[in-house]
């Protein structure tokens, strides 16, 4: 089942994500607005990217606790303040965080990072 989210798109024909059962795998995210306009600076970025994957979880019917993987790619993957900042926002404790992988790449577009994520959700439940 793909999973759409309203003000994010990808310029391929692909979903935000996609839902087998309780299984949810994101495509890329960006911090690309509704617009199509790509924030200046990684601050900005990164603030737009935690808000995207929190509407994602919320329109697949789950919410951040169900993630169990999250993968970065940055501009510069040693610059991880802005990551670290929103990560420690959305996972506060310690004890319950998902995995974490943070790479390099070469962005285009004034893309200083992308995310995909992987979750798993509630089973869904049957239709009467």
């Amino acid at each position: 089942m793909s999973v759409d989210l309203p003000g994010f798109s990808h310029a391929n024909p692909i979903p935000a994500a996609s839902r087998i059962g309780s299984l949810l795998c994101s495509g890329v995210l960006t911090g690309r607005s509704a617009s199509g306009e790509m924030p200046q600076g990684l601050d900005a970025q990164m603030t737009a990217v935690f808000g995207h994957v929190r509407a994602l979880m919320a329109a697949a019917g789950g919410s951040t606790d169900d993630i169990v993987k999250m993968t970065f790619w940055l501009a510069d993957y040693r610059d991880r303040e802005a990551l670290n900042r929103e990560w420690l926002a959305m996972f506060p404790d310690s004890s319950s965080r998902p995995a974490r992988q943070a790479m390099h790449a070469s962005l285009d577009g004034g893309c200083l990072v992308q995310c995909d994520l992987m979750a798993v959700l509630d089973a869904p439940t049957a239709a009467p």
